[in-house]
């Protein structure tokens, strides 16, 4: 279950921060109407693929909240030059540490 659903994690990720950042592109960088409305459909996508994963909304969403901020750091660091530095590296492995006990600890 942990490999399905980090990858389901993941991909919702990839959904969520590429469709904001299309959508970004298209407002604040003038780039065509179409990266807004390619924004939106991927947007669209993240919220089906949030649905596969096992556990409840709230669980979903929380730990969902800490791959969004280890996500968010790599993607700007792989398309906006961004260098993380210690504080954010530290703080997005205790944010990620934290999610996954909320999502994978064994429950009765």
């Amino acid at each position: 279950m942990a490999i399905k659903s980090t990858i389901i994690f993941l991909l919702a990720g990839l959904c969520e921060i590429g469709g904001g950042y299309l959508i970004w592109l298209w407002l604040r960088d003038g780039k065509p109407f179409w990266y807004g409305i390619a924004g939106a459909v991927v947007l669209a996508l993240y919220g089906v693929v949030a649905t596969w994963q096992p556990a409840n909304f709230a669980r979903t969403y929380a730990t969902y909240g800490g791959f969004f901020i280890v996500l968010s750091l790599l993607w700007a660091y792989k398309f906006d030059n961004f260098r993380p530095d210690k504080y954010d590296i530290i703080g997005a492995s205790v944010a990620l540490i934290g999610v996954c006990i909320i999502f994978y600890t064994p429950r009765h």
